[in-house]
C-alpha cells in the first residue's frame, strides 16, 4: 500500500463527511432494505436496544412500591366491576384510576346503569382513561406528527365524577393485534378540536395523589418520557424473574370476597384493569414487550399487562425517577466527533504502517465498540442516562473500509496527480493492445 501525503487533519474531516454521506445515500435507497426481509438476526434484534440490557440484566429489583395497588377486573360483567368499586372505594384509597373505557349499555342495561352509579358515588378522585388521536382528514395532512384531533372517551355518564387522563403509550404497533414494544409515554398531548391539553393517565394519578408532583415531568418538556421501568406484579410462570413483586395486586375474587387487609388500600392510589381472566391464566390483550421482558431479543411473549406499564409510570414520577438524555442534536455531534477521531486514527495507520492496516482497524473496531456499548449499559443502570450513539457506531464499524475507498478512490478523484495517473495507465493498456 503506497503511503498518502497531505494534511492528515483535513483528509480525516473530509472522510468524516464521505463516510457520512455514504450513510445518508444508502438510507434513501429502497432497494438496500429489500435485505431486511431475510435478515433473520436483524428480524430477531429488530425490538432489541442495548440498555434493554441494563434493565433486565444488571439491575437489582426494588422493594415493593405500598403506594399502588393493582385490582384486576378480569372478566367480570359490569355489575361486577361495580361491586369491585363500591368495595375498594369503602376503604378510603385516596385514587382510583380506571384502565378500562365504558361505552353505551353494552346490551347490559341493568350492569351499565349499576356501573354508572357505583363510578358517581366514588369519594375518592376518580381517573379515567382516555386516548387521543387523528381523525383522518389531519392524518392525511399530518401523518406521523404528534398532532391530534379526536377525544376517544368513555361515554358521559360514566364519566361526569371523575377526571380524564390519556392513556396513549408508545409502541410503534401499526394496529392492535400488531406486535406492541413500549418503551416510552406521552407526558401530555392537546386534542385541537378543543384546544384542552389533558395529561397522562400515569401523571394525572400522582398529581391527585401527591400535588405539585409533575412539575418537574413537564418542566422537562419532552414529546416522549422514557419509561423508567420499575418492575411487574407477579410470575406465576416459573421464569425466575427477579422483577415480579414490585406491585401489590388483587385478583378479581379476592376484592369480591374482600380477602385483604383494610390498610392495603388506605390513602393509597388504586388501578383497576384487566391482568387476566385471573392471575396466571396466559393472555395477550392489552399486553405489551417491554425492557424487563426475560428473552431481550428474538422475544416470544408479551411480559406485562397494560395496566401494569401506567402503574410503573405512576411509580417513577412519584419518586421523581427519571430517564436523562441528550438531545437529539448534541447525540448526533457526540457520534461525529467519536467517528472523526476514529477517522484520524485510521489515517495514521493507513499512511504509516500501510500493510498493518486491515488487521488493525477491525482488532480497534471490535474492541472500541465493545467498550462503548459496554459504558452505554453501565451508565444507564447506574445513573439512568441513556446515551444515543446508534449512528456513531454506524460510523465507526464503517469507517475502517469506507476511509480506504476515500483515499482510493475518492481523494484520487479531486486531485490531478490521481486522475492524471489513472489516464496515464489507460493509454499504457491501449498500447499494448496495438
Amino acid at each position: 500500500m503506497e503511503k498518502e501525503h497531505g494534511n492528515i487533519w483535513l483528509d480525516s474531516l473530509f472522510g468524516t463527511i464521505f463516510i457520512y454521506l455514504f450513510m445518508y445515500v444508502i438510507s434513501l435507497i429502497p432497494a438496500f432494505r429489500i435485505f431486511e426481509a431475510f435478515d433473520a438476526v436483524g428480524q430477531a434484534l429488530a425490538d432489541f436496544e442495548m440498555t434493554d440490557i441494563a434493565f433486565n440484566k444488571l439491575r437489582e429489583p426494588l422493594p415493593p412500591d405500598t403506594t399502588i395497588v393493582l385490582v384486576n377486573m378480569g372478566n367480570l360483567d359490569r355489575s361486577g366491576i361495580a361491586q369491585q368499586i363500591r368495595i375498594v372505594d369503602k376503604y378510603g384509597p385516596k385514587v382510583i384510576g380506571m384502565d378500562s373505557f365504558f361505552k353505551g349499555y353494552n346490551e347490559d342495561t341493568l350492569g351499565s346503569l349499576v356501573l354508572a352509579g357505583a363510578l358517581a358515588s366514588v369519594q375518592s378522585e376518580l381517573v379515567m382513561v382516555t386516548k387521543v388521536e387523528q381523525t383522518d382528514s389531519l392524518a392525511a395532512l399530518h401523518e406521523g406528527d404528534e398532532l391530534y384531533d379526536y377525544l376517544y372517551t368513555s361515554d358521559s355518564m360514566y364519566t361526569f365524577n371523575a377526571h380524564q387522563a390519556i392513556a396513549n403509550l408508545d409502541t410503534d404497533a401499526e394496529y392492535q393485534d400488531d406486535v406492541k414494544i413500549c418503551r416510552a409515554f406521552p407526558p401530555k398531548r392537546t386534542d385541537l378540536s378543543t384546544g384542552i391539553e389533558h395529561m397522562a393517565f400515569g401523571a394525572k394519578m400522582a398529581e391527585l395523589y401527591k400535588p405539585g408532583i409533575t412539575n418537574q415531568l413537564m418542566d422537562r418538556d419532552k414529546d416522549y418520557e422514557i419509561i423508567n421501568y420499575r418492575g411487574d406484579f407477579l410470575n406465576f410462570f416459573g421464569n425466575g424473574d427477579k422483577f415480579s413483586t414490585r406491585f401489590y395486586a388483587l385478583d378479581w375474587d379476592q376484592v369480591l370476597n374482600e380477602d385483604f387487609v383494610p390498610e392495603l388500600l388506605k390513602d393509597k392510589v388504586v388501578l383497576f384493569g384487566f391482568l387476566g381472566a385471573y392471575f396466571g391464566a396466559p393472555e395477550w390483550e392489552d399486553k405489551f414487550f417491554t425492557p424487563l421482558n426475560p428473552k431481550i431479543a428474538g422475544r416470544a411473549n408479551p411480559d406485562m399487562f397494560g395496566p401494569v406499564i401506567h402503574a410503573n409510570i405512576l411509580s417513577m414520577i412519584l419518586n421523581e425517577d427519571y430517564v436523562d438524555t441528550f438531545s437529539e442534536t448534541i447525540d448526533t455531534i457526540f457520534g461525529v466527533i467519536l467517528c472523526f477521531f476514529n477517522v484520524l486514527l485510521f489515517s495514521y495507520i493507513y499512511r504509516k504502517y500501510g500493510v498493518w492496516y486491515d488487521g488493525l482497524t477491525k482488532l480497534i473496531q471490535v474492541f472500541e465498540v465493545a467498550i462503548i456499548l459496554f459504558l452505554i449499559i453501565q451508565i444507564f443502570s447506574s445513573s439512568s442516562f441513556k446515551l444515543e450513539l446508534t449512528y456513531g457506531l454506524i460510523a465507526l464499524a464503517l469507517a475502517g473500509d469506507l476511509l480506504e475507498v476515500y483515499y482510493g478512490v475518492v481523494k484520487n478523484l479531486f486531485s490531478q496527480a490521481g486522475r492524471r495517473l489513472m489516464f496515464k495507465k489507460t493509454k499504457k493498456r491501449k498500447v499494448r493492445l496495438k
